[in-house]
């Protein structure tokens, strides 16, 4: 007797499966296809990243071998390639290649250009902080001769907290500035603790007591 009871629920399942089937057959066809297609998508976009992310890569490194290399090398030919590394790769190689397209930029005499990639840095969201940092402090170390002195300390001064890595050069660069606008209290203040700083870099710690000798201290 469980032998028949088992063959009628078997069927009654069947039947069941094949009612819904009738009913739904189409939508768990196209769903079943969704499915199929959406992961051979994302694998699809998943693979294009990562051979947009290599060739970034490897563009990349052939800038920073000409870079690296001897004083002669034609460094404005690697503008191509920085260029076209920020308009491909990723969020990391895009903020490095603003970086160096800058300083090149500066080199060559388009200031303007410079800055503005170096603020395009700082002002991204998506890029590294010790980057945007690093944009920060670049765009002002390259303004402290001649740059509106409220714009360049608007761009020390979010680098100068303690627990910044960059707090250091960031408050020499104040001190520099101080001295460009004549005040040399200011500079004498900061260039003392700056000497005081044991962690500080030891480069600036011997600038600050270079300057301090030059300010009579």
């Amino acid at each position: 007797m469980s032998d028949i009871f088992a063959e009628v629920e078997e069927d009654l399942r069947a039947e069941r499966v094949k009612k819904l089937f009738q009913r739904y057959g189409g939508a768990m066809v196209a769903a079943a296809v969704l499915v199929v297609l959406g992961t051979a998508g994302w694998q699809g976009w998943n693979w294009y990243q990562a051979r947009q992310t290599a060739r970034a890569a490897t563009a990349y490194l052939g800038v920073i071998q000409v870079l690296d290399g001897p004083a002669g090398a034609d460094r404005k030919a690697t503008i191509p390639a920085l260029e076209k590394v920020i308009a491909e790769g990723g969020a990391g190689y895009r903020s490095l290649a603003r970086l160096h397209l800058a300083a090149l930029r500066f080199d060559t005499g388009d200031k303007a250009a410079a800055l503005a990639l170096w603020d395009q840095v700082a002002a991204d969201g998506g890029a590294d902080p010790v980057l945007r940092d690093s944009a920060r402090l670049q765009w002002a170390l390259h303004q402290i001769d001649d740059g509106d002195p409220a714009q360049v300390q608007a761009h020390l001064q979010p680098l100068t907290a303690p627990e910044n890595p960059m707090h250091a050069l960031a408050q020499e660069a104040q001190a520099l500035l101080a001295l460009r606008q004549g005040n040399k209290d200011a500079a004498r203040d900061i260039f003392k603790q700056l000497a005081q700083d044991v962690t500080a870099p030891q480069g600036v710690r011997g600038r600050a007591n270079g300057l301090l000798a030059q300010l009579g201290e």
